[in-house]
């Protein structure tokens, strides 16, 4: 049985931090990191079903979505030498490690040619975070840093990021193609059922 409360916890205060901020992003990234960090670096609250790898392509579940979708939360899962495409968000963005590994490819445009270049990389560990926004950099394209083993991060965005229109893009070219994602479930984590806990 995972331990809900600690998320339905996090979901609160999370709730209470975006309730405050009204709006301000840098409050909100340096406030809610360390929710994020107190959140993945217990593992033992994301319900199985939440965590389930699939042999084609990761996986994307929603776990949580804000009433008025100003944030949603969900869990990425990555099998071995699973990849995104480069994309963006447009909105601001957390991701923490919880499980495993990623490795995370920073690009921006070439002023010249269009084309976008990597301009920096780096891993995140158990532990780590991660931001991302259009305000301090939003391209780039992640992947399971471990070729053995199944990673598992959790992602809070400014938005109901599953029904937000972003985009991929052409590397060589720098074209952007528009998307929504969507989420990889119909049905989400019960956070409210208290039964078990009176």
């Amino acid at each position: 049985m995972s331990n809900i409360q600690r998320f339905r916890h996090f979901i609160q205060d999370f709730t209470r931090l975006i309730d405050g901020a009204e709006g301000n992003e840098p409050q909100i990234l340096a406030s809610g990191k360390p929710l994020l960090v107190d959140l993945i670096t217990h593992d033992d609250w994301l319900p199985s079903r939440f965590s389930q790898p699939d042999r084609n392509t990761y996986q994307q579940f929603l776990l949580h979505c804000d009433p008025l979708e100003r944030f949603s939360v969900a869990s990425f899962v990555w099998g071995p030498g699973q990849t995104t495409p480069i994309h963006d968000h447009t909105v601001w963005g957390m991701v923490g490690v919880m499980r495993g590994g990623e490795r995370c490819e920073e690009f921006s445009h070439d002023a010249e040619t269009g084309a976008l270049l990597c301009t920096a990389q780096h891993e995140l560990g158990v532990g780590d975070v991660d931001l991302v926004s259009p305000t301090i950099g939003d391209v780039h394209r992640v992947s399971n840093a471990l070729s053995d083993q199944v990673s598992v991060s959790i992602h809070i965005y400014g938005a109901n990021i599953g029904a937000v229109k972003r985009h991929t893009f052409d590397a060589a070219s720098g074209k952007a193609n528009t998307f929504i994602s969507g989420y990889s479930n119909n049905v989400m984590p019960n956070l409210w059922d208290r039964s078990l806990e009176a």
